[in-house]
């Protein structure tokens, strides 16, 4: 279980010293210059065995980790797996799953919408990318005087810090594929995770192949996915 360090009580607070201000112009720069390079990152299944150093991932994954969270109790744990014979292990369970998936409980409506992507149960990316990286929520957490304390908007706040997560291997140069084979419950076995975690997102990191295709696909114009009122 997490133990999470911080004074339990009165409210602390300390001057914010990190914000920084830009002027008007300039930020619109930022943000078109951001956006721009988050329309370049692409989900893809094919990947390259070229190894990516453990620093990139971990300044990755600190960054992740600066998400917020509910009540601050940052509910997330990252496994990441390199080890070839674990990545193995956990292609066989995966693909256990997604064939029961695609033969038995997935209705046709979903496979329909699943069509254009291209997807199937045969998953080689899960051994051929460098890093796996399987997330974590944790359902509680345990405070400095050993109490353990119920963890709220558990996928909520998991969810900000792997798009954090997300956004910052792109950042870096990798690119991803999150994959949700369900139920994922053999990585906490795998993984040696406790059952108070509970598996969401295993994460594919690494480099494009060289041949790596991508679905001809278009993500929704502004006008579409906001309002303003």
């Amino acid at each position: 279980m997490s133990k999470l360090s911080f004074n339990q009580g009165s409210p602390q607070f300390i001057p914010l010293s990190t914000y920084r201000a830009y002027p008007e112009s300039e930020m619109e720069t930022r943000a078109k210059e951001f956006y721009e390079e988050l329309s370049r990152r692409k989900t893809i299944r094919e990947f390259s065995s070229e190894p990516v150093s453990r620093k990139v991932i971990e300044q990755c994954l600190l960054a992740a980790g600066t998400a917020p969270s509910g009540a601050n109790h940052q509910p997330w744990h990252f496994a990441v797996v390199s080890d070839k014979e674990l990545k193995h292990r956990i292609r066989v369970e995966a693909e256990i799953e997604e064939r029961e998936f695609y033969e038995r409980r997935a209705p046709q409506e979903w496979k329909d919408a699943l069509a254009p992507l291209g997807t199937d149960s045969n998953k080689p990316f899960l051994e051929d990318a460098p890093y796996l990286i399987a997330i974590f929520g944790q359902k509680s957490t345990l405070m400095d005087d050993g109490t353990a304390v119920k963890n709220y908007y558990v996928p909520e706040s998991v969810s900000i810090a792997t798009g954090f997560l997300i956004a910052a291997l792109h950042h870096a140069g990798l690119a991803t594929l999150t994959h949700t084979p369900s139920p994922m419950g053999f990585l906490n076995e795998l993984l040696d995770r406790p059952d108070n975690e509970k598996p969401y997102i295993l994460l594919v990191v690494g480099h494009p192949a060289d041949h790596c295709m991508v679905p001809n696909i278009r993500k929704k114009p502004l006008s579409e996915i906001a309002s303003f009122l």
